[in-house]
């Protein structure tokens, strides 16, 4: 990012301009700008009170709907007379306590360069999201407006903003930055990285994005792009121009599907070779906010030391909702959590404003960021290696926890994100991925888990084995046993799997019945059922052991009717699609997560004693052997997350053309 020359002398160093969205995408309005009320009516946290005992945000009058035609640039609006529009937003905001915590800025300047007449009002925050006024100034002409702010108060949490009021006639915002004064560390280059699997449109339209502001280009040594599909983006039209607006930074490699952590790896690989400070690591499924990747890079540049940056994901689908704020790895339970109870999943901007959520003000420290965005330094790939070679999922986290270990930071940067489709709208627990799902958590546990047996992991992996089975899943259920055969293997065996173990899954699904997806809603007989099975809900912790040994001992021993053979008992949404619910039938027409088809799930209490009788027996083993494939792993983590072991993957699976 390079200092606007027009907003003062030369020393000052832009951190985060203000900006404003595109015209068409005006249902992101939120996220940039609030009409609503001036401070908002937070009410802070009690902590550790239930979230239903806890005081609900007052919520303020609601927001004025913004007019496109006051959005003068990307970076310019218009203020109409007597109204009032807040830039404590999402994306224009001062997230200070973060700045405060990593980097070597000590207070920031804000410069607001108006015309017209009106008011310039700075607020602050702390981390128990209680809100202040900071100062306020009266414009009269074309001005720019200076404002000295400390981060001192900004330990725990909190944020900075500012206001504007029109006057009697509009105040028009021309520009405004925060900065520093403080003297400019180097910036660095950065190496573009999208991996991509047949998702060319998406991938041409994040290019035109990078393309259309040069400005986040300036540092960009290269955009790579590594294609691992069958369509291969340079094939589709619009890809030549794109490529030319790019200026020469564009290039493509082409090869075979290594999955994501092939490609993320590739990345990371390249930016090594090539000199690059960093690697940008981006999903190609995604639109990208690209002023993002100034602010990454700036902040990067910014840190005491080397440190991981990333940015958040809202949904593709629903803009203004943030998939979640930050995350950790639950160190007890292996899985991925939220740092703090009152963080929400989902929150929607249109109807919570950042003043009026007290819990997004305190900062919230994370263990990885996911790889939709994530900047990562070289001098740590470097020191560290690259990601595990492991497809997908779990590369991410696992290598977030290993930079942590090597006393490197990963900080979620707010302002900084791209639109993803959210978790919510698939299931990526069911079908092929719940192989990776199992697989590579029990690896990124034997690495990282504190405990001696991996805390709650391998209960908990059993416990699902025992859901899915009865849930009459049982391509799922075989894929997770792989998976365990395949951890037990020991890691010499991993990176093999990179570009077969994907079509193996996919031959053994199309084997079961309730992994065959129909699209017509005709595919199925209609459903018919002689006698309806009692539906309890979900089991608590008291009921959970009887109706376990209920509902195993029916789907044991309680034949299947002809009927039930012949005709599903019923239809079931996918929402619905709950263990403790699909278990209590027999046969059942479910529909998927995307909403494109259904499959139809029958029960087979063959398969039941095989699926139980084997899950017991392979985690058995890895308790039995568990000591001794931690201290495999981790004495073999070194050299699979080598350049040199993943340059061989490389060498192997590029395509001739592509490089």
């Amino acid at each position: 990012m390079s200092p606007q020359a027009d907003l003062g002398e030369e020393k000052f160093t832009p951190l985060q301009r203000v900006i404003l969205p595109d015209t068409t995408q005006m249902d992101t309005v939120p996220l940039y700008v609030d009409t609503g009320s001036a401070i908002g009516l937070a009410v802070p946290t009690i902590p550790g009170a239930p979230k239903t005992d806890r005081p609900q945000p007052r919520m303020a009058a609601p927001s004025r709907e913004a007019h496109a035609e006051d959005f003068l640039s990307r970076i310019s609006t218009k203020v109409r007379p007597g109204e009032r529009m807040s830039f404590g937003t999402y994306f224009n905001a001062f997230a200070a306590s973060y700045w405060r915590r990593w980097t070597t800025v000590d207070s920031v300047q804000l410069r607001v360069r108006t015309s017209g007449r009106g008011t310039v009002i700075v607020y602050k925050s702390n981390a128990r999201g209680s809100l202040q006024r900071v100062d306020t100034r009266r414009v009269s002409t074309e001005e720019t407006s200076v404002f000295e702010l400390s981060l001192a108060p900004f330990g725990d949490g909190g944020w900075y903003w500012f206001d504007l009021v029109g006057g009697a006639e509009p105040l028009i915002l021309e520009e405004a930055v925060w900065g520093t004064l403080a003297p400019a560390p180097e910036f660095g280059t950065v190496t573009v990285q999208i991996t991509t699997l047949n998702k060319p449109d998406y991938c041409l339209n994040n290019l035109r994005l990078l393309a259309s502001n040069p400005e986040t280009l300036s540092n960009v040594q290269e955009v790579l792009l590594v294609d691992q599909g069958s369509q291969k983006v340079q094939d589709f039209d619009g890809f030549s121009e794109v490529a030319e607006e790019l200026g020469g930074k564009l290039r493509i490699i082409n090869q075979a599907n290594l999955g994501g952590s092939g490609g993320f790896a590739r990345g990371m690989y390249e930016a090594v070779e090539n000199g690059s400070d960093y690697a940008l690591l981006m999903d190609d499924d995604i639109v990208v906010e690209p002023e993002s990747i100034s602010r990454l890079l700036t902040f990067a540049a910014f840190c005491r030391r080397p440190t991981l940056v990333g940015g958040h994901m809202f949904d593709l689908y629903n803009r203004t909702v943030l998939h979640t704020f930050g995350e950790i790895v639950n160190p007890y339970r292996f899985q991925p959590d939220q740092p703090h109870a009152d963080m929400e999943m989902g929150h929607d901007f249109m109807s919570g404003n950042l003043r009026q959520t007290p819990w997004m003000h305190r900062r919230i420290d994370v263990d990885y960021n996911g790889w939709w965005m994530c900047l990562i330094p070289t001098s740590v790939i470097r020191e560290i290696g690259l990601s595990l070679p492991v497809f997908i999922k779990w590369d991410d986290a696992e290598y977030g926890l290993r930079a942590k270990a090597h006393g490197y930071a990963t900080v979620s940067l707010p302002g900084s994100a791209v639109w993803h489709v959210s978790w919510a709208d698939k299931d990526d627990l069911v079908g092929w991925q719940a192989y990776f799902h199992a697989r590579n958590r029990f690896i990124a546990a034997l690495l990282h888990s504190p405990y001696d047996l991996g805390g709650r992991v391998l209960k908990e992996s059993q416990f699902a084995d025992v859901k899915h089975i009865v849930s009459m899943q049982y391509a799922t259920v075989e894929g997770r046993q792989w998976a365990l055969d395949d951890v037990l293997g020991g890691p010499d065996g991993i990176a093999p799997l990179l570009s077969t173990k994907l079509p193996q899954i996919r031959e053994m699904m199309a084997g079961h019945e309730d992994s065959v997806i129909k699209g017509d809603p005709e595919a199925f007989p209609a459903p018919r059922m002689a006698k309806h099975p009692v539906l309890s809900g979900k089991p608590n912790m008291i009921t959970l052991l009887p109706w376990t040994a209920r509902t195993v001992f029916r789907q044991l021993f309680v034949p299947v009717t002809d009927m039930s053979k012949e005709y599903p008992q019923t239809k079931i949404a996918h929402q619905d699609n709950k263990w403790w619910t699909v278990s209590q039938y027999d046969s059942a027409v479910v529909s998927n997560a995307e909403g494109t088809g259904a499959s139809w799930y029958r029960r087979n209490p063959a398969q039941v004693r095989n699926y139980l009788a084997a899950s017991a027996r392979r985690h058995g083993e890895l308790v039995s052997k568990w000591k001794s494939l931690r201290d495999e792993y981790r004495a073999a983590l070194p050299g699979m997350t080598s350049m040199e072991s993943w340059k061989a993957i490389f060498d192997e699976f590029t395509e001739p053309d592509g490089r």
